[in-house]
């Protein structure tokens, strides 16, 4: 079977109760892939959100597709609180995994080196490990000496089922330009199957341009690729295009009420409208 198919078909790996790990707002969040995702009707996802997320995550649990959210940070920026989110977390309608930025890479990188944690220091103090009781504090075994405590603290690795992001664009061997984004290699490393969304294929080995080589993820870990054109909108490309701030505007409204965010799944969702 070819990399390259119809968005659905690319979308079908990601089924009811798995664990899905996207980006953050600035590294290509795949919206045209989660608009397709809703339509279908998925349920019950562990979505990790590497490490923030903003609309994505935000439709993804008003449309009922969200059973666990792992992630150190939902919110709609300038525009305010995330509201179906922030409803779901009130109503406990999510389990809600609180991490921190260093956490999530941390152990997504476990993952990618297949290791099975990932000691981290910075999180000692903090509040957040009285909710994570899968995060163990240990004494080092390398402290600086037996009478003088040295607590770290493991992170188990997180493995994602699929890793799903947009990027630029692919070339017909299936390798994928990332460009600077450095962390979407980590996902894709780590996850046990990787889905790309791309605005466009060139009929050309990405891997033999020394100007793309470097910001190039290799068709190796890709398991499908759908183009989707303005496939992040209305969030932003990076280095390609901006966000649509008028029409997140409008969503920050819409979602504000449950019936509001209905309306909005059935003009800008069901209907497939991009703009």
């Amino acid at each position: 079977m070819s990399l390259v198919q119809p968005l659905d078909d690319a979308l079908s790996a990601i089924t009811d109760g798995i664990m899905l790990v996207v980006p953050r707002e600035v590294c290509g969040v795949p919206m045209a892939a989660t608009r397709a995702l809703i339509r279908r009707g998925i349920r019950n996802l562990h979505l990790v959100a590497l490490p923030t997320s903003s609309m994505q995550a935000d439709m993804l649990i008003g449309a009922g597709c969200v059973a666990t959210l792992e992630t150190s940070a939902v919110s709609l920026g300038e525009l305010g609180p995330a509201p179906r989110f922030t409803q779901a977390v009130l109503k406990g309608a999510i389990k809600m995994k609180d991490a921190t930025c260093p956490a999530l890479h941390a152990a997504l990188q476990a993952a990618e080196k297949g290791v099975p944690f990932m000691p981290l220091r910075g999180l000692i103090g903090s509040d957040v490990l009285k909710y994570r009781d899968d995060w163990k504090v240990i004494d080092s075994p390398f402290g600086q000496g037996s009478n003088q405590a040295d607590p770290i603290v493991l992170l188990p690795a997180i493995t994602p089922d699929v890793a799903l992001f947009h990027a630029p664009l692919a070339d017909e061997h299936g390798n994928v330009w990332i460009g600077r984004q450095r962390e979407l290699v980590t996902m894709a490393h780590a996850a046990r199957r990787t889905v790309v969304t791309v605005e466009k294929i060139e009929k050309r080995n990405l891997l033999d341009d020394p100007l793309y080589a470097a910001g190039t993820l290799p068709g190796f870990y890709v398991d499908a690729i759908a183009v989707a054109e303005n496939g992040a909108w209305p969030l932003p490309l990076p280095d390609t295009y901006k966000a649509d701030i008028e029409h997140l505007k409008l969503y920050a409204q819409m979602a504000a009420s449950e019936e509001g965010f209905r309306e909005y799944v059935a003009k800008y969702v069901d209907a497939k409208q991009t703009a």
